[in-house]
């Protein structure tokens, strides 16, 4: 049915075009042989972009060749020039998109296993402001191998789990298309690591290929509520006890929209989505800014533990981008009144990417990533909890040197959402919300999904996978050192002028454990917090 509509479809109408004047012009020529004389030309042109569209239908490296066959070569002529036109019509790193040219084509030639070096050296100015670089060892290390792992899971998990120090980021099925959930767990099963489901439930198209789930559990507790939308503690555990599923989340906030909630709209839930989140057909699909099962530090706690029980003992933890300091600090307070303890936690950088947000939201609101970690980090250190909590992190992680700077700043393992989405093909045509993604990544649409095969991209996804964590391997070994966790604030430095250079331990400095319990704290960042900070709401103390 989808091959039968894609002459009607208005990205194919140049192959129909040609395709139908081919036609016409042989007819011609067929009866009228002297006509077929300077028809000939036409047809040996029209004939061969003909050819050329078929097989951009069919071939299966290139989505965006499946998804508008012929007119999609002006893109990669234009990627074959660039290099010698980029000074005189690109800026040298940013190009007005999230990621720069630079970023996305590392990731690009990772995914499709090309040489990802350059030559010429180092292509950034190194004495501007806020240039940074970790430091090397005159005694390097033999490479490690890259498989780098921790286990997350304190005293009351009774089924840790051990994660890879680089997985795929929450993406819901919904913002992503089948393929495209499809390629991300497939080549999370290849490569071993964890694929988090986003708060969307947890869909056929996340359990076909068997790769180690995270589950997300948003406000609107979709697969896992009841009609009125309330959490259901049954369905959960039917949910959570499924083997692929080896962590569950509770997500307070999204990065790139932190207490903004979401609508999809009655007329883009379709029986497939209604049935996967749990939602009424035709009803609108409401994500609450707020949950409804807690309303206090102390309740959270104990929701957790519930969803660890739940879950069968399974590391539960929580997702939140850090707004009120004093916020993340209650949580911390209720921690210590309870004797709850959360496995993990995932700081979501306000960097975080989203398929549509206010603007307002977007660049305003929250705090970054870098910021979120080491506050989170610190805090618990503060009240002598750091080796018992996990810290996982998000927000704008694509390349090896930004895994060894979130770790540096306290993060255990850190997450990638639009870096994976490029290896699967996303162009970055900021068109996620229009549903009409041209590499059929972020879509709903059957006849732009197809062009995403999945058998190829599952592939890329662990080509980029394992190509990162060997070009960590490779940072690790030259600061001689054996495990990115062993990366510390000491190890990098910053630029904070033309002739002023700090490290990060400067920048970032480190709490002394059980400092917050002694109330002895001079740390702006804790000291007026840490007091307002109240386990029994999210309130600041009057």
């Amino acid at each position: 049915m989808q091959m039968l509509m894609l002459p009607f479809t208005p990205r194919f109408y140049i192959l129909t075009i040609c395709f139908v004047l081919t036609a016409v012009m042989l007819s011609i020529g067929i009866v009228d042989h002297k006509a077929f004389d300077w028809l000939l030309t036409p047809i040996l042109i029209f004939g061969g972009l003909t050819l050329l569209g078929i097989r951009d239908l069919f071939q299966k490296n290139h989505a965006i060749l499946r998804n508008y066959p012929i007119s999609a070569h002006l893109r990669f002529l234009f990627e074959e020039i660039r290099p010698e036109l980029r000074q005189y019509f690109f800026e040298s790193e940013k190009d007005g998109t999230p990621y720069s040219r630079d970023t996305r084509s590392v990731v690009y030639q990772r995914a499709k296993m090309q040489l990802d070096k350059r030559p010429f050296g180092t292509q950034v100015d190194v004495y501007s402001d806020g240039y940074e670089w970790m430091h090397h060892s005159i005694a390097p290390r033999p490479e490690a191998h890259t498989s780098f792992r921790i286990t997350v899971g304190g005293p009351e998990c009774t089924k840790p789990y051990s994660a890879s120090v680089f997985n795929i980021s929450a993406m819901s099925f919904g913002a992503l298309s089948p393929n495209a959930i499809r390629a991300l767990n497939a080549g999370a099963k290849l490569g071993n690591f964890a694929h988090d489901t986003g708060e969307g439930g947890v869909s056929p198209y996340h359990q076909e290929a068997g790769g180690d789930i995270i589950w997300e559990v948003g406000s609107g507790y979709f697969g896992c509520r009841t009609k009125d939308g309330h959490f259901d503690p049954d369905k959960f555990a039917k949910v959570a006890g499924a083997d692929q599923i080896k962590m569950v989340e509770l997500k307070i906030s999204q990065g790139a929209k932190p207490g903004h909630g979401g609508v999809l709209p009655a007329a883009k839930v379709s029986p497939e989505i209604a049935r996967i989140r749990g939602i009424g057909l035709g009803e609108d699909c409401i994500s609450p800014s707020r949950h409804t099962v807690f309303s206090t530090p102390i309740e959270m706690m104990k929701f957790i533990a519930e969803m660890r029980r739940l879950s069968g003992g399974k590391p539960a933890g929580f997702k939140l981008c850090i707004g009120h300091p004093w916020e993340f600090l209650a949580i911390c307070k209720a921690m210590l009144a309870t004797g709850i303890y959360p496995d993990f936690i995932v700081v979501d950088g306000k960097e975080g990417g989203t398929g549509a947000a206010p603007m307002e939201f977007m660049d305003n609101l929250g705090m970054p990533m870098r910021e979120g970690v080491n506050f989170v980090h610190n805090a618990l250190i503060g009240i002598n909890v750091r080796d018992r909590i996990k810290i996982g992190t998000s927000g704008k992680i694509a390349t090896a040197f930004d895994i060894a700077r979130a770790m540096a700043l306290g993060a255990d393992w850190c997450n990638a959402a639009r870096a994976f989405m490029f290896s699967i093909g996303c162009i970055q045509s900021l068109s996620c919300h229009t549903d009409k993604c041209p590499t059929g990544v972020a879509t709903q649409d059957p006849t732009r999904a197809r062009a995403l095969v999945v058998a190829d991209k599952k592939q890329r996804v662990f080509n980029y996978h394992e190509a990162t964590l060997h070009a960590l391997a490779e940072l690790v070994a030259a600061a001689g050192l054996d495990h990115p966790g062993q990366i510390k604030p000491i190890h990098l430095s910053h630029r904070i002028s033309t002739t002023e250079v700090v490290s990060f331990a400067q920048l970032h400095p480190e709490l002394r454990p059980g400092e917050l319990l002694e109330g002895t704290t001079n740390d702006s960042r804790f000291r007026e917090p840490w007091v307002l900070a109240q386990a029994e709401t999210f309130a600041p103390a009057a």
